[in-house]
């Protein structure tokens, strides 16, 4: 008689435990790999939205439009302001680069108090879009308010005749005079304004002092500008100075009397 019997089902059962663990191990690596493989799709769909993102940006960077004027180092003058004597002097020149290829060379001169008393810039535009020249006037003539030009005349200067513009609301303060002058060939834009000048003669004999003083340094191999500024030598007048010279500390501050003296 036997004790025990002999079960056929046990080894089946004993051996129930490692085929499931197999089992779940098999579910979890598919499992895990769909995660990965779901992580790498999904990184995948980033980076390509990122890069289409950026898409629109790169093909706008070569737009020179987009960008605006930037301080232009260490480079040399292209025109001066002749002087009266070793007392005149500019009181600051800078050179403005556009990415779309405009240049502004820009004249400034101080007061005796350090307040901004004349401008003269010289723009040569490229491929940029430029604003209406009278608005630009104005808002470097009062950057701090809004006051709209209106024409003040026209003077006659060595580069032609040169529109003059002055505030069209006046305040009773102290009123300063704007001009401009548009060339064709080559497409070239004098304009400023000065606020010295006790009456509006004086202030009309400034800028045409100013203007048959500026003189080309380097055309930048631009026949056309050497060109415009030899002919207008042709046309250049003496300036107009008042008093005795040693009493004038800036060719600006001297153009009090609108009638020519001297020779420069």
């Amino acid at each position: 008689m036997r004790l025990f019997r002999a079960d056929p089902a046990a080894p089946h059962h004993t051996r129930n435990p490692s085929a499931l663990t197999s089992f779940v191990d098999e579910v979890y690596a598919t499992l895990s790999g769909l995660f990965a493989y779901a992580a790498v799709l999904a990184l995948f769909v980033v980076l390509g939205v990122y890069l289409w993102r950026q898409l629109p940006d790169a093909t706008a960077m070569p737009v020179p439009a987009a960008a605006g004027w930037s301080l232009a180092g260490r480079q040399a003058p292209a025109f001066a302001i002749s002087r009266l004597d070793q007392r005149d002097k500019t009181e600051a020149y800078e050179v403005l680069r556009h990415p779309g290829g405009g240049h502004k060379d820009i004249f400034r001169w101080a007061d005796a108090n350090g307040a901004p008393a004349a401008e003269l810039e010289i723009y040569r535009p490229g491929s940029e879009a430029a604003g209406p020249a009278v608005a630009e006037i104005a808002g470097r003539l009062d950057p701090g308010g809004v006051r709209e030009l209106e024409a003040a005349g026209i003077v006659d200067s060595k580069f032609g005749s040169v529109t003059l513009l002055r505030p069209a609301r006046q305040d009773g303060s102290h009123t300063c005079l704007g001009f401009l002058k548009q060339a064709d060939a080559p497409d070239l834009r004098i304009s400023g304004w000065t606020c010295l000048g006790a009456s509006l003669p004086a202030q009309r004999a400034a800028i045409v002092c100013m203007l048959n003083r500026l003189t080309l340094l380097a055309a930048g191999n631009d026949p056309r500008l050497v060109a415009l500024f030899a002919h207008a030598e042709l046309k250049r007048t003496d300036c107009v100075t008042s008093g005795q010279p040693a009493l004038s500390a800036d060719w600006v501050m001297g153009s009090e009397n609108p009638l020519l003296r001297g020779a420069l």
